[in-house]
Order: C-alpha cells, then structure tokens, then sequence
C-alpha cells in the first residue's frame, strides 16, 4: 500500500528532467514567433533580407539563376533592350546581359566581404592591443590611426592600389584598410572600459596572466560594437569595390564584375541605357539592402540593452 501511494505521489525523473526542457522551448519559439511577427510588421526590412538573400544566392550558385554562359556571345543579337528573352538585354557583343550581372556578383560580393574581413582584423588587433597595453605603443599605434582618418577613403584606397598593384584582391586589401581606422579607434574604447571592469580586476588578482585576461575575458567583452561596425561597412564595401572596378583597378574584360559592367556599358549610355543602368540598380539595391538590415540590427541590440 505503501509503495503504491509512494508512486502516485512522486512524479517520475523523466517528468521533472523534461519541465525544464519545454520550458526552454517555450522561450525559443516565443522570441521566434516576436522575430517573425517583427519582419511582418516591417515590410522593408523583409524586402531588403530578400534582395540580399537574392545577391547571395547569385555568388554562390549562379546557375540556379541563370543557366547561360556570361562570356557567349551572339553577334546577331548585339545591343538588343531588356525583353522577356534577355531580361536586362544585351551588350555590344551580344552577350546576355542578365547572365553577366549574376556572374559578377560573385567577384563584387567576396571583394567586399575580403575587405570587410581585413579591415575588421587588422583594426581590432591594433585597437586592442593600443587599449590593454596603453603607455607607448597606444601612443604609437593611435598616432598611426590618426595619419589614417586625416586621409580621405578613396583616395587611400588609390594609393594602396598603386604600391599593390591591380587585381581583385588587391582592390578587397585597398578598400580594407579604408575601415582599419574606425575599427581600432572603436575597439580601443571599449577595450579601455572593460579593462576596468570589476570580472577583469577579479581574474588578474587570482593570478590569470595578462594573455588569459585579454583573450578569455576583454575580447570577448568588447567585440560586439566591431562586428556591427563591420556589418554597417558591408554595404560601403560593396560600394567602394564597385566604384574601383569602374575605374578599371579591378578586374579586367572580359570578366564580368558590377563595376566594370557599369564601365564598359558608359560609352553606348545615349543608345542602350541598360547597360549601364542596370548593373548600377543591382549595386544600389544590393547596398541598400545591406546598410537597412545593419541600421536594424544595430538598433534592436541598443533597444535591447
């Protein structure tokens, strides 16, 4: 009798080990359903996840896009205008103009990821090691920063191109260093306010070295505004790439790229528009989506804190 009651009244270890399991869930689904209902309720930022989504997908799998050859050309079909065959028209060669511009994302879009990429390390690594070691090399180093902000972007990123030379790369390094300088000027800041911290003061007075300090605990700490830094620079990169193939430091033709497409099409502007105009759109769209989705995100982290 008393084993029996013993068992009614105790609920099973499987019971009590799974409450808190559905509780978890039960947060997970309800922030997905406030994210969801959020994107409903902003039909511009769902645009621009969209458009963006599109521009990812034509770096990385073109072919699901368009099954055409961005270098065959068909003379018989030369300067032909945006129509249901050739949805963005053709080039003076006959190429399909549709198909060069889904081509080409792949090049514009790693070159400004590449140089997001190096602007955000380079710049960190100077911001942090300026902001942890302080004395001299902050001197040093914020001096060298200085030097960089007192130069214009685009004009840094010429110079950078002329000791480099041509190339994608070299574009994506140019457009890169444009960026070092905010990156560190920010992460020293934040490195200066979470050394101070009372978690910091705690692990060094334990005995944890000056290198499991800076990894395990200011790092960490004091990434976040960098990364959306970085992430407000994509759409700038884009931009920058694209405005340094049109001045011809990027890729060479026949390769197709958004700024060099909107080069070569300059010269037939009076008498086929879309070969400039179109490129051009997918670079501003591209951009705008981007800079939207980062000023968002930017401003749901400051509402959350």
């Amino acid at each position: 009798m008393t084993d029996t009651t013993t068992a009614v009244l105790l609920p099973d270890a499987a019971t009590q080990t799974s409450a808190p399991a559905r509780v978890q869930e039960r947060r997970v689904a309800n922030r997905l359903g406030d994210g969801a209902r959020s994107l409903v309720r902003r039909p511009g930022l769902l645009l621009a996840f969209a458009v963006l989504a599109v521009a990812l997908v034509a770096a990385l799998w073109p072919t699901i896009l368009t099954s055409g050859d961005p270098y065959a050309a068909v003379p018989a079909e030369r300067m032909q205008a945006p129509s249901a065959q050739h949805l963005f028209g053709t080039d003076q060669l006959g190429r399909d103009l549709y198909t060069r511009v889904v081509h080409g994302s792949a090049l514009s879009l790693s070159s400004a990821a590449l140089a997001v990429v190096f602007g955000l390390s380079t710049g960190s690594l100077v911001g942090l090691v300026a902001g942890f070691f302080g004395g001299w090399a902050d001197s040093a180093l914020m001096r060298f920063v200085d030097v960089l902000l007192a130069i214009p972007g685009i004009l840094l990123s010429l110079a950078m191109i002329t000791a480099l030379g041509f190339g994608t790369i070299n574009v994506a390094i140019a457009v890169g260093v444009g960026s070092v300088a905010s990156c560190a000027r920010i992460m020293r800041s934040q490195v200066l306010s979470v050394r101070t911290s009372d978690y910091v003061e705690a692990a060094i007075a334990g005995g944890a070295t000056r290198w499991r300090v800076l990894v395990r605990h200011i790092l960490p700490n004091s990434a976040a505004p960098v990364l959306v830094l970085a992430a407000l620079d994509l759409g700038g990169a884009i931009l920058a790439v694209s405005s340094l193939s049109f001045l011809g430091f990027g890729v060479q033709p026949p390769t197709p790229e958004w700024g060099a497409l909107v080069a070569q099409g300059r010269d037939y502007l009076a008498t086929a528009w879309w070969l400039t105009a179109l490129p051009g759109l997918t670079v501003v769209a591209t951009v705008l989506a981007a800079n939207h989705i980062a000023r968002s995100l930017d401003s749901e982290r400051k509402y959350a804190r």
